[in-house]
């Protein structure tokens, strides 16, 4: 199995384009040790072929499909190496890039769970909107952990996970969370049975999850802050990570904790990383924590082989 992360950061990508956050203006003035990422998405195979499952449809995905050969035209003259997408919730950085696909030559199938086939139907009508164009192909995502496969993409099973956070703002019931509004996905090569669980978006920790990753070879989860009140602290907005659905990495019972907790063998990852967190300074005390505690940080064109 092969996870391609196409892109590591949160929404707005980093730098982002109207940020002159710390992180943001020492990266555009060459004076940050790090990488620029774009908005969150990986591409995920079994076997070795030409065809890949999308996970989540960024607004860059165009130039992620640039950046990355195996998904561009290679056998018709309009051609793609994305056989299906698969959604893990609703939000606009995963879901905008459906629009950019518009052209495919044939309805674009897509799994995603009930409750964000809602909010891409009544809440951000992105789903009708390609109804005027290619047309979607829609696939349901189980909730009671059933495994589900993709048509043309052999070797790869996946599994979907209810996962507390948040969802979108535009969602119907974004005050009242229902199951599905965001989802962890474990993949699993069934040839070897090694597996990948994958959450860019973790608001806490339950018992499922837990089980979830602990039982996976490699985990790509939440990296979106530091600190709970990151945001707060630095005058970029009024939230806490908490209250907007994403576990900080710091303090008691935050994602690093809960990492050191992961057997030994476990490969740990964290993508999804919001311009403001300091881990994307490669010459921050966070890395080094981080890089004591054995845990990685994603970045665009990463490959996890299993």
């Amino acid at each position: 199995m092969r996870v391609h992360v196409l892109g590591a950061a949160a929404g707005g990508g980093f730098p982002q384009w109207n940020c002159n956050c710390g992180n943001c203006a020492r990266m555009r003035a060459g004076r940050l040790k790090g990488r620029p990422r774009t908005q969150s998405s990986i591409c995920v195979q079994g076997l070795p072929g030409p065809d890949w499952v999308l996970v989540n449809a960024s607004p860059d995905i165009l130039a992620q499909i640039k950046a990355t050969p195996a998904l561009q035209p290679n056998r018709a003259l309009r051609d793609s190496g994305i056989a299906a997408v698969v959604l893990s919730d609703g939000q606009v950085d995963h879901s905008t890039g459906l629009l950019m696909l518009r052209e495919s030559t044939r309805p674009l199938p897509l799994w995603c769970t009930d409750p964000v086939h809602e909010d891409l139907t009544r809440g951000n009508p992105i789903l009708g909107v390609l109804g005027h164009f290619c047309g979607v192909e829609r696939h349901a995502v189980p909730l009671d952990g059933s495994a589900f496969a993709v048509e043309g993409v052999p070797g790869l099973r996946m599994a979907a996970l209810p996962l507390a956070s948040k969802a979108a703002p535009y969602s119907p019931h974004r005050e009242h969370p229902v199951p599905g509004d965001n989802i962890g996905l474990t993949f699993t090569d069934t040839a070897s049975g090694r597996s990948v669980f994958y959450a860019p978006g973790l608001g806490e920790r339950s018992e499922a999850v837990d089980a979830a990753m602990r039982s996976a070879d490699c985990v790509l989860v939440d990296g979106t802050f530091w600190t709970d009140d990151e945001m707060i602290a630095q005058g970029l907005g009024r939230k806490t990570g908490r209250s907007i659905g994403h576990l900080p990495q710091s303090g008691r019972g935050g994602m690093l904790e809960w990492l050191d907790e992961l057997p030994r063998a476990t490969r740990k990852v964290l993508i999804h990383v919001n311009n403001s967190n300091p881990i994307l300074d490669e010459e921050s005390r966070e890395r080094a924590e981080l890089d004591r505690r054995g845990v990685e940080v994603a970045w665009d064109g990463m490959e996890i082989e299993l």
